[in-house]
């Protein structure tokens, strides 16, 4: 690999598998029941949330970079523990439907593309990313979920592929089409919560933690130079980062609209079924991209929904916390790794319809995510958690107006509700 672009692959990290990871398999059927049932109409939110998306997300790794502790650490010093150990209870519960919808829909992905058992194929998967997890430190692991993100092009290519009305697209993005029934408020707080999801602000604070252990020693103890440099680096990775995730929900969302939506097809529940519709409608290419895309970006996503929840979970009570400790050495963190994937796997295989509470994840996350954006605001803007580092106002300002955006569309949400 050329020098200039291995420094680009070295530069970007947590960001970057952050940002691919908000598209996995439940947020592919959410973008898609989007497409197939609005059409173009909820284009606009993707253009709204990628600003404040990526500067919630600037707020999280800053907070691990800086203090060198996760999220959760750092809000059991600062807040009452019962809103934190509540908060963290939510976040791990939503963490685990999410894991049983994305395998069950890597499982399904695969019989489309093989054929054989589905749920055969989804125990595999779980346990694959299990064993990868445990077996393998970051430094090596972390290489190669940035590779996985390359799966999310299939996604780009699909919408190239078909045939799109994009001076449809280009209104529908910069002007929206507002509606006051409860199931429009309900997707719009359903791609918010996939969106802006509280399990990527724990994950790429801790993963911030991991990378300065093992690269930057501690930069902002050292020399302000070198924090500078730091903080510019986390900038530009997670721009990167959050950018890409958000094309690729567009794309999602332009494809399924074009295809499913312009064909009569507006029910879809889950991701397999949404490459399945295509089929018939877009032809097998985009068929096979669209299907081979889940399992891709399941393989980055289930580590990362496990990992947020033993992060979280382990630094609210003040366990060891890293993927490069030893099972021995930080057997809370494992053992929550362990039970969240474990009972993804058992959820996937049970009667309960894991994919049918896709939707309703999403929602809990973006309830959930309002005031954990509030708890981690209050946390970077207080000098005597970051000192010196904390944000910037107009860093502050985009916080706290993705903060007051999430809490708006919950209230609209219940509005509609009542008023349907």
């Amino acid at each position: 690999m050329p020098k200039h672009r291995r420094s680009l692959f070295n530069l970007l990290g947590p960001g970057l598998i952050t940002g691919a990871a908000d598209d996995d398999p439940s947020g592919i059927a959410t973008y898609s029941q989007a497409g197939a049932q609005t059409g173009f109409g909820l284009l606009w939110t993707v253009f709204l949330t990628t600003p404040f998306m990526t500067t919630i997300q600037i707020v999280s790794a800053r907070i691990g970079a800086v203090t060198g502790r996760g999220i959760a650490a750092n809000a059991r010093a600062v807040y009452p523990r019962p809103l934190v150990f509540g908060l963290i209870a939510l976040l791990c519960g939503a963490n685990i439907i999410n894991i049983a919808a994305d395998l069950a829909a890597m499982g399904e992905a695969l019989r489309m593309l093989t054929g054989g058992p589905p749920h055969v194929y989804a125990a595999a998967f779980g346990l694959f990313c299990l064993i990868c997890e445990v077996f393998i430190s970051y430094r090596r692991y972390a290489p190669y979920l940035k590779g996985l993100t390359l799966a999310l092009f299939a996604y780009v290519a699909a919408a190239f592929s078909i045939h799109v009305p994009w001076s449809e697209v280009f209104t529908a993005t910069f002007v929206p089409r507002l509606s006051f029934s409860s199931d429009y408020w309900f997707l719009v707080v359903a791609i918010l919560g996939t969106t802006i999801s509280p399990y990527l602000f724990f994950w790429q604070a801790a993963e911030e933690v991991e990378e300065d252990r093992l690269k930057h020693s501690n930069s902002f103890r050292r020399s302000p130079q070198r924090a500078q440099a730091r903080l510019k680096g986390i900038t530009i990775d997670t721009w990167i980062g959050m950018i890409f995730s958000n094309l690729v929900a567009f794309f999602i969302i332009v494809t399924t609209a074009a295809t499913l939506h312009e064909g009569g097809v507006t029910d879809i529940q889950t991701a397999s079924q949404a490459a399945e519709a295509l089929r018939p409608i877009a032809g097998p290419f985009t068929f096979f991209v669209f299907a081979a895309g889940i399992i891709g970006t399941g393989l980055l996503a289930v580590p990362v929904l496990a990992g947020s929840a033993a992060y979280a979970a382990a630094d609210a009570f003040g366990w060891r916390s890293s993927l490069e400790s030893t099972v021995m050495k930080a057997r809370g963190f494992y053992l929550i790794l362990g039970a969240a994937t474990c009972l993804g796997i058992l959820l996937a295989f049970s009667r309960i319809d894991p994919i049918k509470l896709l939707l309703w994840s999403a929602v809990i996350n973006g309830i959930a995510a309002a005031p954990i954006m509030a708890m981690m605001m209050g946390i970077v803007t207080n000098r005597r958690v970051l000192g010196d580092y904390t944000v910037e106002s107009w860093l502050a300002w985009l916080g706290w107006g993705a903060t007051a955006l999430m809490g708006l569309t919950i209230f609209a949400l219940i509005a509609s509700l009542f008023l349907s």
